[in-house]
């Protein structure tokens, strides 16, 4: 729960505060955005799995970012588009653990009718 309201506090900064990034660091901030948000779904999986364990998550949270950047960072340096890979991983897995999070809130809301 703690983590829901941390989310919506900081979508609510974001739109309130209007900062604005160079053009030049928006496919490290976008691979950063979106490891961030592998880590948050996976975190919301894991709760209701019930196997949350925040440890794992602060780590996945900035390990993932800073891995990603990195990554796109070295691919910019060599000339090849490595952040769009991060991209395609990235957004597949949001979009699975957006799946599993679908039936598990399904399920549950199933057993509660019965």
């Amino acid at each position: 729960m703690i983590g829901f309201i941390g989310l919506i506090l900081g979508i609510i900064v974001g739109v309130v505060w209007n900062v604005s990034i160079p053009d030049k660091f928006s496919p490290y901030m976008s691979v950063a955005i979106l490891a961030c948000l592998d880590s948050v779904f996976g975190a919301i999986r894991a709760s209701l799995s019930k196997n949350f364990k925040a440890d794992i998550f602060i780590s996945g949270f900035f390990g993932n970012a800073v891995l990603a950047v990195a990554l796109a960072y070295l691919g910019d340096k060599l000339g090849v588009p490595i952040y769009l890979a991060a991209v395609v991983v990235f957004g597949g897995r949001i979009f699975d653990n957006f799946a599993i999070i679908r039936r598990l809130l399904l399920e549950k809301a199933k057993s509660h009718k019965q």
